[in-house]
């Protein structure tokens, strides 16, 4: 079967001439003018891969990266930017796109890049079932014996077996995703659908179309019906993530929802109806927020009717090695690794780093410190780890460094950059200072 392209561009003559030079290499093209229609297009369809202007109509195509990937993740983004715009390519690298192209300079780039990101693609499958296969969804995964977590884990197990509506609070990477899937897959609505969005990733317009659905011709490019996520959750949970995000306009929307399950949407006039249970997440502290006058102070007190606050991991560091543990034979296991022996002085040298980002900086770290390691020994070593809490940092790695991170990224430059936390120019510099071109 031929792979799916999506490409998403207000630049009409570019999108033909994309579609075009694509599809003639046997691929199926789809085109969207807008990150509204591309998302419709991507839940219509079974793309594979995305290419993206950086400036949309209604989005940040930075933004649109970190979206995608949250509902799509065997999706890979190809981002496209203008000569001047290079640093949003960069930090699409960093929400999770595969690379960015300049517009222009780089089209005869395309047709590789493409055939490249589709074998990452491939592998993102294999992954994403290997991983679904090895992960549970219920309490028994959530992993720690620190006296605050087992606290939130305590709170967590009792509420779910109620209709509450849960507020999740704490520093992001905490797992407020893991918690809330657990609730659901622990209360009695765990046969519906669990729907989950990330409120930060998307304008008013576009998040509103996403909560709420929309009739055919809504909008410029809604070609069909479409469904919301608070429809998709009829007799399941709705996670809402970072909803101290939302625009205001939509939390007004929100709250009649919650009061009556009562809704409209986009382009329509009826009232629809919708049972779910909500759990929504935030960062941010929504009491100051709505003193402020950025949060509605009435969702604000609907939100929080039974609140779990995470804690940090460096509150927590009695876990650290069983989570190690835990996520070490997790990743061996992806990558067919066996026979792992980890060291003293890496276990101390991930007890000493601050974990800014918590447990998701943690997976990340042990992901990479298994892509260095040599002769299947877990070191120091394998843990450059910068006060940035990168740790792929440049200190006093170099040419070895590289080179293996260019070979866990099939020399995909950019990606490397990224994980190297330097610019690409920089990488170039480097790979001519050790001739590695």
């Amino acid at each position: 079967m031929n792979a799916k392209i999506l490409i998403i561009d207000d630049e009409l003559k570019l999108l033909k001439l994309l579609g075009l030079i694509i599809s003639n290499e046997g691929y199926e093209v789809f085109q969207a003018s807008s990150a509204r229609s591309g998302m419709n297009m991507l839940s219509a369809h079974a793309i594979d891969l995305v290419l993206s202007d950086v400036r949309l109509p209604d989005a940040f195509g930075v933004d649109l990266v970190k979206e995608i990937k949250t509902k799509y993740p065997h999706i890979e983004i190809i981002l496209m930017t203008a000569y001047g715009n290079i640093p949003d390519g960069v930090q699409a690298m960093r929400n999770g796109a595969y690379d960015y192209i300049v517009k222009g300079d780089d089209n005869e780039k395309i047709i590789p890049l493409v055939s490249k990101a589709l074998e990452k693609v491939k592998d993102n499958v294999k992954n994403i079932q290997l991983g679904k296969a090895n992960t549970k969804t219920d309490f028994s995964n959530i992993i720690g014996q620190s006296q605050s977590f087992l606290y939130s884990k305590m709170l967590a197990e009792k509420v779910a077996k109620t209709e509450t509506a849960v507020l999740l609070t704490g520093e992001t990477g905490t797992g407020k995703e893991v918690f809330a899937n657990a609730i659901h897959h622990e209360s009695s609505r765990k046969k519906g659908n669990f729907m989950a969005v990330n409120c930060s990733a998307f304008g008013k317009e576009v998040l509103e179309s996403e909560l709420f659905g929309h009739k055919k011709g809504a909008f410029t490019g809604a070609v069909s019906d479409k469904k919301g996520l608070i429809e998709e959750a009829q007799n399941g949970t709705l996670f809402l993530d970072e909803i101290g995000e939302m625009p205001l306009a939509l939390q007004s929307k929100m709250l009649r929802v919650l009061e009556s399950g009562e809704y409209i949407k986009m382009g329509d006039t009826k009232i629809s109806r919708s049972n779910f249970r909500l759990i929504a997440a935030t960062n941010r502290d929504l009491k100051e927020e709505s003193r402020l006058g950025n949060f509605r102070e009435d969702l604000y007190f609907r939100l929080n009717v039974f609140e779990i606050h995470l804690p940090p991991l460096r509150e927590r560091k009695e876990d650290l090695r069983t989570l190690v543990n835990y996520y070490i034979s997790y990743f061996a296991t992806k990558m067919d690794l066996k026979d792992i022996d980890i060291s003293e002085d890496f276990y101390k040298k991930l007890e000493n780093n601050p974990w800014k980002g918590n447990i998701r900086e943690l997976k990340n770290t042990l992901e990479r410190s298994l892509i260095l390691m040599e002769n299947n020994q877990l070191s120091a070593e394998n843990l450059p780890i910068s006060e940035s809490g990168n740790s792929f940092a440049m200190s006093s790695v170099e040419k070895d460094h590289i080179l293996k991170v260019l070979n866990y990224t099939k020399g995909n430059k950019a990606e490397a950059a990224r994980l190297l936390d330097i610019g690409i120019a920089t990488l170039y510099r480097k790979l001519e200072e050790y001739h590695l071109k």
